[in-house]
């Protein structure tokens, strides 16, 4: 049980003993919008309701309760129909740096998804077609994700599923076929495949009978058979080891990774099997799920030329992952234009028995300045692109604050800041809101960015590092300013941050955490002196508050998936 919570169990049942009922629970108690009002607060209007008195005689009739209690590490008062507390800080820091600096990487973990399996699919990327800005958000997105749920005590499973077997595939192949089959591979290949598909775009727009050879193309592909398949195959490792470095670069891993070609044939037999019980009909030709009397229209499954959509890869993974991972939910991390789409697959999968929780976690698009992002005419910027140029305008400026370090240590820390600024940039917002994405923003020392949160990092860790010749003692009972007062609050909060996070899938509630934290300490750093104070007993407290904010920051951004620099 973390600090903060084992307080609020106490007040409540101090509470619930003076009135004689179990009436009140912890969630009843609020932080108030005021620091002046106390630390915490009970709102009393629903009370009053249940003993039919105003909300301000029962604010008042518990504080005078109140004051005869003996024992208690915390003193009330009120304000109107408000029951303030104000806890006793000291006592709170204790506990604060016993679970902050003894359990290190694993504070703020919790365990109320009691070890239930879920799986979050993320990075779902179309091979043979280019990786950018707008593929980052839902993998950073998708990471972040992950740890927060295994921070909440989940067993989760990481996994990506690649889309390698769609009509895009026929369009990049056919335009290289017809445009490129002849000229040198450059060596980033997956790059080159995702220049190639532009190119196809373009073309098809141009030429009438473009349309009928990519079908024919997508044919031969699915008969997996000839030549073409053979370039299919080829083709599909350089996109695939493109991922692999990438995931790499952003230190992503996947327990598994998923190829819709995989799933092809077990899907048409599905969609056979389904067909003549009569789960799915005929249309025009094509084979749908006729889902309009749950309102969620019609979802294809194969076209009238008998190629196959989405779902008929979708409905046997989806089989896979329970029946082989004996999952409680599935998480699917898939941009919001796919809203309707996964009603559908989830009313199929429903309808064929599957009760587990499945959640479709939607995200909005990453802009460029001049618009939308679109891999079909090419106005994108690449995971190669950002990744280049964010890189370089890190190790410059990490090069102008250190003309001593070696080119080694200005690449180490100049890549950690380049994760960093990429991964904060695409989860500082919630999913809901569109990213524009400012470079020059991104890299900022004293913004909301994540070079801030490393730069504060680095910062304690000068402090701590220049201490490490002396042994204070500790004594939290001398730690009496306000703004201690504020951060030992704040770091207690931690896993109420953690919880909440996990309980909405929303990394954003995290960086706020985190730079609220970093704000306070910075300007808790120029106020109060550390090293500097007035005795031995206060260096060491103050040393004790910063190791736990040090310690507090890093396992925020751990749960960001972003790096710490223990020097900039």
């Amino acid at each position: 049980m973390y600090a903060i919570e084992k307080i609020k169990k106490e007040i409540i049942k101090q509470l619930n003993d003076i009135l004689g009922s179990k009436i009140l629970k912890v969630d009843n108690l609020v932080y108030p919008p005021q620091a002046g009002f106390g630390d915490l607060s009970l709102p009393c209007f629903e009370l009053a309701k249940e003993i039919k008195k105003s909300p301000v005689e029962v604010a008042n009739d518990l504080l005078s309760e109140i004051a005869s209690l003996e024992g208690i590490n915390w003193g009330a008062n009120t304000v109107g129909p408000y029951l303030n507390f104000k806890l006793n800080i000291q006592e709170l820091a204790k506990e604060v740096f016993k679970n902050g600096n003894k359990m290190e990487e694993t504070y703020g973990y919790v365990k109320i998804g009691k070890k239930k399996r879920v799986m979050i699919e993320y990075s779902n990327v179309n091979t043979h077609k280019q990786y950018h800005v707008g593929h980052l958000r839902n993998i950073c997105y998708g990471d972040s994700v992950t740890r927060i749920l295994t921070a909440n005590g989940y067993e989760t499973i990481p996994v990506s599923y690649i889309n390698d077997f769609g009509i895009h595939v026929a369009k990049t192949l056919w335009a290289y076929l017809e445009f490129y089959k002849d000229i040198e591979i450059p060596k980033n290949k997956g790059y080159f495949l995702g220049q190639i598909y532009v190119r196809s775009v373009e073309e098809m727009e141009k030429n009438p009978l473009a349309k009928d050879m990519v079908s024919f193309m997508m044919k031969k592909i699915e008969s997996r058979k000839g030549k073409e398949y053979k370039l299919w195959q080829k083709t599909r490792k350089w996109s695939i080891e493109q991922f692999d470095k990438i995931y790499k670069e952003l230190g992503v891993k996947f327990e598994a990774i998923f190829y819709e070609n995989d799933f092809m044939k077990e899907g048409m037999d599905m969609v056979e099997a389904l067909y003549k019980k009569r789960l799915l009909t005929k249309s025009d030709g094509a084979i749908i799920a006729d889902l309009e009397e749950y309102g969620l229209n019609v979802l294809m499954f194969l076209r009238s030329d008998g190629t196959a959509m989405y779902p008929v890869a979708d409905l046997p993974l989806a089989r896979r992952k329970f029946d082989k991972y004996k999952l409680d939910a599935s998480i699917y991390v898939v941009d919001i234009r796919q809203s309707l789409y996964f009603k559908q697959l989830f009313k199929v999968l429903e309808k064929l028995g599957y009760k587990q929780e499945m959640v479709h976690l939607g995200h909005d698009y990453v802009k460029l300045p001049s618009g939308m992002m679109s891999s079909r005419s090419g106005t994108v910027i690449t995971y190669e692109e950002l990744s280049e140029e964010v890189f370089n305008k890190a190790a410059l400026e990490t090069r102008s604050r250190h003309s001593e370090w070696s080119d080694k240590k200005v690449n180490e820390v100049a890549t950690a800041i380049k994760n960093g600024a990429i991964k904060f940039e695409m989860i500082k917002s919630g999913a809901d809101q569109v990213i524009s994405f400012d470079i020059n923003q991104a890299l900022r020392f004293d913004g909301y960015t994540a070079a801030y949160l490393q730069y504060t990092y680095a910062r304690m860790n000068s402090i701590v590092k220049k201490s490490e010749s002396n042994k204070y003692k500790i004594d939290c009972n001398v730690l009496k300013e306000k703004e201690e007062h504020s951060l030992i609050l704040k770091i207690s909060k931690y896993p109420e941050a953690v919880i909440s996070a996990g309980k909405n899938y929303n990394p954003s509630e995290i960086v706020r955490y985190a730079q609220e934290l970093a704000r306070d300490f910075n300007d808790y750093y120029h106020k109060i002196p550390i090293l500097k104070a007035e005795d031995e007993k206060l260096i060491g407290a103050r040393l004790e508050l910063l190791k736990a904010v040090k310690q507090t920051v890093k396992n925020s951004l751990e749960l960001l998936g972003i790096d710490v620099v223990e020097e900039m």
